[in-house]
């Protein structure tokens, strides 16, 4: 009954999903391409009987890439599908992937285009990765015969309260989940409560990410000298923030220059209108000028390599309702972190790196110039917690090693 009421609650919105689509597609047009995949008309041109990995988007892809990439030296007979479901991920999956896995768009939750996915796909497994529970989706594919995983598994309190609440729906899509690997042990115990039964804790494989390569050539840019702080992956609002602190900061501090770089490039025409209206000097990074107050990021790629061009950092979706980004990609330079009180979704990393005492909270404004002033005073102490920072990571890598070798014993 439960099962038929989310498929009913489906059904009513999927006017709603398709507006949503045309609606983010003016912003970022890969929205508008390859639409009937969303509906599972996978490409024939797919391999059947593949390894079906589910990411979410550019920072998922990114994790499960080395991975992946492991599994297909030990299987060189098998293949490999890479799902996603924003453009963002379609294009990280091909630039890390595309010599040993395929991609298409996963199809949204609806039963009968689940379906017509796996009538053509025919996916011999399943491996999820984070909180990508979908119950068609998993239910049709166990079905089938393939097995499915939900690995690097993350579950926040707020999230496992909202599934407790539809507990009828969720404890049989559990059951079909051949085994559940958590990054920690709340997770795990969340999981547990839900009624998951196989249940495994490795750790967070993004400790375990690589820098990528430089591509553009970031680290051919330079500052003069002059101190740099950066905002990472922001979302709408959280620039005004971030703008409204760099000006009172550049009354301390007239060299100060701001990294700006929003979680999606598509709107960079915004950031730099917003910008405008406040009277601040801007550049493009593809322009590669570093001499106005504030550079923004418009090369998609680019972010793990611009912190390290910072003395501090502010990681974005942490100022809104997104829950947070990840705070590794500054930490690897051995650049301090800031963020907002909003980190749900990387509430076990944050913990690691607070705990440390390199990462601070700031809820504005206020608390943005305070903390980026006080590292900004004291080269010591930014390089003690860059140090520590470091440490954090090196003291949690060694999850994806374990999560390749449980895969491969499920898979061989």
């Amino acid at each position: 009954m439960v099962r038929a009421f989310y498929n009913l609650l489906l059904l009513a919105a999927l006017p709603w999903v398709c507006v949503r689509l045309v609606w983010k597609s003016r912003r970022e047009p890969g929205y508008r391409q390859r639409i009937s995949e969303r509906f599972g008309a996978a490409p024939y041109t797919l391999p059947t009987g593949c390894v079906w990995f589910h990411t979410v988007s550019a920072g998922e892809a990114n994790a499960a890439a080395p991975m992946i990439r492991a599994l297909s030296e030990r299987f060189p007979m098998r293949t490999f599908l890479v799902t996603t479901m924003t453009p963002a991920g379609s294009t990280r999956v091909t630039a890390l992937l595309g010599d040993v896995a395929r991609h298409c768009y996963a199809p949204y939750d609806y039963p009968w285009a689940v379906r017509r996915f796996l009538r053509r796909v025919r996916p011999s497994a399943l491996v999820l990765l984070e909180t990508e529970l979908w119950p068609n989706v998993i239910r049709q594919t166990a079905a089938s015969g393939a097995d499915v995983f939900l690995v690097n598994a993350r579950l926040s309190a707020r999230s496992f309260e909202g599934y407790r609440r539809v507990g009828s729906l969720v404890r049989p899509m559990l059951g079909q989940l051949r085994s559940v690997v958590c990054q920690y042990e709340d997770t795990a115990a969340r999981f547990r409560a839900l009624g998951a039964t196989t249940v495994e804790v490795t750790g967070s494989v993004k400790f375990d990410a690589d820098l990528p390569p430089d591509h553009f050539g970031v680290g051919d840019l330079s500052f003069d000298g002059a101190p740099v702080w950066i905002a990472g992956s922001t979302h709408a609002g959280e620039e005004e923030i971030v703008v409204e602190a760099h000006g009172e900061l550049r009354r301390r501090y007239p060299d100060l220059r701001l990294i700006l770089a929003p979680r999606h490039t598509a709107r960079v025409p915004t950031v730099l209108g917003l910008l405008r209206s406040k009277g601040v000097a801007a550049s493009l990074l593809s322009a590669r000028e570093t001499d106005a107050s504030v550079l923004v990021a418009d090369v998609m790629g680019t972010l793990p390599h611009l912190y390290g061009l910072a003395d501090v950092a502010f990681v974005g979706g942490s100022l809104d309702r997104t829950g947070g980004h990840n705070p590794i990609e500054a930490a690897w330079h051995g650049v301090p972190v800031l963020m907002g009180p909003a980190r749900f979704k990387i509430e076990e990393i944050w913990a690691r790196f607070e705990a440390a005492g390199c990462a601070h909270e700031v809820a504005g404004v206020a608390d943005i110039v305070a903390e980026v002033g006080a590292l900004l005073d004291d080269p010591a102490r930014r390089e003690q917690e860059g140090r520590s920072a470091q440490a954090v990571i090196a003291a949690n890598r060694g999850a994806r090693d374990a999560l390749v070798g449980k895969l491969a014993e499920w898979l061989g």
